[in-house]
């Protein structure tokens, strides 16, 4: 069985692609998912925040009380001379390219400017196959207006490519007011491909202790419709690679999103739950599907049911709502 795919110009052997996660903070588990079947690998994300807290943590504790003792002053390193910044992030995309012969993509969260093009240079001389900028950013503002929101995604992306030769793809979230236009203007930009969707975390708050939670849930297969609506939606209509994230978990979520026009799928909630070796069970199923529906190729399956190409091209947009409303009362009613 034919599962070959390309992404971001790489020629893979499945479409099966372990998304950013803290799976691939170990060496040791980045051999494993290459011997699970792993056809590529998206490192964990380097956060340029994270960095900033710890350099200015660092040089709070070097320098507190200096001012009153000023033999101390010789006594700590200078700030320059300890590893505060991307270096072991850099080394971990060097030790990976070495260990491993699957295509090791770098994942990159950065906060200002300057950040994003810093560290994306960095880590194209790191070795890395290519980039994926995932940009994860709540704008709460009530004075910052859609328009410049989007300009930020577009001018961010825009900046990197100018600046670096690595293919880039763009994961992002579906707040957009008018998502298919967004997808359009980072294409225009020099995106290679768009990682379809970012989940954001969603914040609880605690009654007891009085504090706001960080609350971070693995996700269910449900969590796929919203990418799959949006990837045969776009598939045909935007000339980039299309990642699908978010709710993929069995072999049938897989089948699904090639159908609708992604050309890899990524995994991580499954992964993490049932373990690394859990890739080898969804090729296994993928391929037995695809023989028992006579498919010789993953070619012959992307994009079959996109917008463009499926029977019913309303079934993506609200012509369908209210059958479907009507189809789910009566199968709840019914059962």
């Amino acid at each position: 069985m034919n599962l070959r795919t390309s992404y971001l110009g790489m020629k893979l052997r499945t479409p099966l692609v372990p998304s950013a996660s803290p799976l691939s903070d170990s060496l040791d588990n980045i051999k494993r998912m290459e011997d699970a079947g792993a056809a590529a690998l998206v490192l964990h994300s380097l956060f340029e925040e994270h960095i900033s807290q710890e350099s200015h943590r660092l040089h709070y504790h070097l320098t507190h009380g200096t001012e009153s003792f000023a033999e101390s002053l010789t006594y700590f390193p200078e700030l320059n001379d300890l590893a505060v910044g991307p270096e072991t992030y850099l080394n971990e995309i060097a030790a990976a390219k070495e260990a491993v012969a699957i295509p090791i993509v770098a994942s990159l969260n950065g906060s200002t400017l300057g950040g994003w093009i810093d560290y994306a240079k960095q880590i194209e001389q790191a070795g890395a196959d290519a980039l994926e900028l995932n940009i994860y950013w709540i704008p709460t503002d009530p004075e910052l207006s859609g328009v410049e929101v989007e300009r930020k995604y577009v001018e961010i992306l825009s900046q990197v490519k100018s600046e670096v030769g690595l293919p880039v793809a763009v994961k992002l979230s579906p707040f957009f007011s008018s998502f298919a236009n967004m997808a359009k203007a980072l294409v225009q930009a020099g995106a290679n491909g768009l990682v379809l969707f970012n989940r954001f975390y969603q914040p609880d708050i605690d009654p007891e202790g009085l504090h706001v939670s960080p609350n971070i849930l693995l996700s269910t297969p449900m969590a796929m419709r919203l990418p799959l609506r949006w990837i045969a939606i776009l598939r045909g209509w935007i000339k980039a690679d299309l990642a699908a994230t978010s709710g993929i978990h069995r072999a049938t979520d897989v089948i699904k999103m090639l159908m609708a026009g992604a050309d890899v799928t990524m995994l991580c909630s499954i992964l993490l739950r049932c373990g690394i070796d859990h890739i080898r069970v969804i090729e296994r199923e993928v391929e037995q599907w695809m023989e028992a529906h006579e498919y010789d190729s993953v070619e012959e399956l992307k994009g079959s049911m996109s917008q463009k190409n499926c029977p019913d091209p309303g079934a993506f947009e609200r012509a369908q709502y209210i059958r479907g409303l009507s189809t789910s009362w009566r199968t709840m009613r019914d059962s």
